[in-house]
């Protein structure tokens, strides 16, 4: 029996390949499926099964691309219902792969179809359980995602996730391995404990939600508190539901080199223009009109949550990132890129053509201008939350997640100066970059975030 996770950081995504006797099954695979197939050649096995948890909301599945490479039918639990081939399965039905098999544990609560499969090995003992959504490691699957049509509350799907995790789950053995499809970070759950897989035993002890000692406080403390889904969730849930196009016709479409006056030519009233480079590169020259979204951060969550999946989009990169650019943004459903500028920025520069830039400042040049010009406001882009754990008191705070909410900048002035903020620096650059987008110039970005202006005041 051979198991490895495939986690992806910047999605906070598993997937899983589990393999016996060179028969191999994949879960919850990513769009983009070469690392699967790569490792079934290098391992001699071939890929029987592709299993879903899931209608995943955060990420575009890999399973109709893989399944066609494959020829491997994809698995549901029960209730799931697409618009393409796949092989329901019952609770409790057993399915063999090699000298080891899966037990199908129907979970519903994240979501109606949500199922963990029980992997049990050749005596038949259970060894670990692949649980989705459902259990993660210190959490449970947010459960305010039904889907559109279906007449039930956030209360209603907490208390079937109750009865999913008490009947299926919590009787298992403490020495059961948990795995789950996500890991810190992600907005499938309230907050993600720090590793990517636990056990049974570790989750009955130290997981909010198992240790709660009634259903309806099992409710009461899952729903509490938690914060809106992002905007692309019931996109990708969508479009894993009903299918998309071949990930390859996205990348070949995206990869068109297009010159400057071709580029120039692309550009519609709604073509969103995005730009890959590091943030710290975007500030000091840009294509104006660009958003900056750094392939070094949480790119493809940030882009999901801000951008619009019905408009064409071109692409500005780095030299050799426009593939990984393009692979990223399909892995959340952006399938509209028209292409990327030939020789990226530099050649826009010598082009001769009109560029844009941030003003890069110190923390301690915005705490020294901060008394001086009445002027200056403070732009907090952080999450609310951390916003209130500590903030400047002259700060206003604009969570990034809403800056492209109709009104959001409607209380902002042409003549303020705005010094823009997040807690490190990636996402303050593509605040600016929206604001910037919307007319605004007056605009400062705060290097190093909270974290450097913290210690400002601290030493000050």
């Amino acid at each position: 029996m051979f198991i490895q996770q495939l986690y992806t950081k910047c999605l906070s995504e598993a997937a899983y390949y589990v393999e016996s006797n060179g028969e191999a099954a994949v879960i919850d695979p990513l769009r983009d499926i070469d690392a699967y197939l790569e490792l079934a050649k290098e391992r001699k096995a071939t890929i029987k099964y592709i299993f879903e948890t899931h209608f995943h909301a955060d990420f575009v599945s890999g399973h109709l691309d893989l399944a066609t490479v494959t020829g491997a039918p994809i698995i549901y639990g029960p209730n799931a219902t697409t618009k393409f081939p796949i092989r329901k399965t019952t609770d409790g039905e057993i399915i063999p792969l090699g000298e080891i098999c899966f037990e199908v544990l129907h979970t519903p609560g994240h979501t109606l179809e949500s199922t963990c499969y029980l992997l049990k090995d050749a005596s038949g003992k259970p060894h670990c359980v692949f649980t989705g959504d459902t259990l993660f490691v210190g959490d449970v699957g947010r459960p305010d995602l039904a889907q559109k049509g279906i007449d039930l509350t956030m209360e209603d799907l907490a208390g079937m996730l109750y009865d999913s995790i008490q009947r299926k789950l919590m009787p298992l053995s403490d020495e059961v391995t948990v795995y789950p499809a996500h890991g810190p970070g992600s907005a499938c759950g309230k907050s993600l404990g720090p590793n990517t897989f636990s056990t049974i035993g570790d989750e009955k002890a130290t997981n909010y939600a198992m240790k709660a000692t009634s259903k309806a406080e099992f409710i009461k403390q899952v729903t509490d508190g938690i914060a809106p889904p992002p905007q692309y969730f019931p996109i990708n849930a969508r479009i894993n539901k009903e299918g998309y196009d071949p990930l390859d016709a996205v990348i070949e479409k995206g990869m068109q080199s297009l010159s400057v006056a071709d580029f120039k030519s692309a550009i519609g009233e709604n073509t969103i223009l995005l730009d890959t480079r590091p943030a710290t590169e975007f500030t000091t020259g840009f294509v104006p009109g660009s958003i900056s979204i750094g392939l070094e951060g949480r790119f493809a969550e940030w882009a999901g949550g801000l951008l619009p999946f019905d408009a064409p989009m071109l692409l500005i990169t780095e030299k050799g990132k426009e593939k990984e650019s393009i692979v990223r943004l399909a892995r959340v459903g952006f399938d509209k890129i028209e292409g990327h500028l030939q020789g990226g920025y530099e050649a826009w520069v010598n082009a001769g053509e009109e560029i844009d830039l941030i003003i890069d400042v110190e923390a301690d040049e915005l705490l020294m201008d901060l008394p001086h010009d009445p002027n200056l406001i403070v732009v907090d882009v952080r999450k609310e939350s951390e916003f209130e754990t500590d903030h400047l008191k002259e700060a206003v705070n604009m969570p990034l997640n809403g800056l492209t909410d109709p009104g959001s900048m409607a209380n902002i002035e042409d003549h303020q100066n705005l010094y823009i903020h997040c807690a490190g620096g990636y996402r303050s650059v593509i605040a600016a970059s929206l604001f910037k987008r919307q007319g605004f110039h007056q605009i400062r970005n705060v290097l190093g975030g909270w974290s450097a202006i913290s210690k400002f005041r601290v030493e000050g």
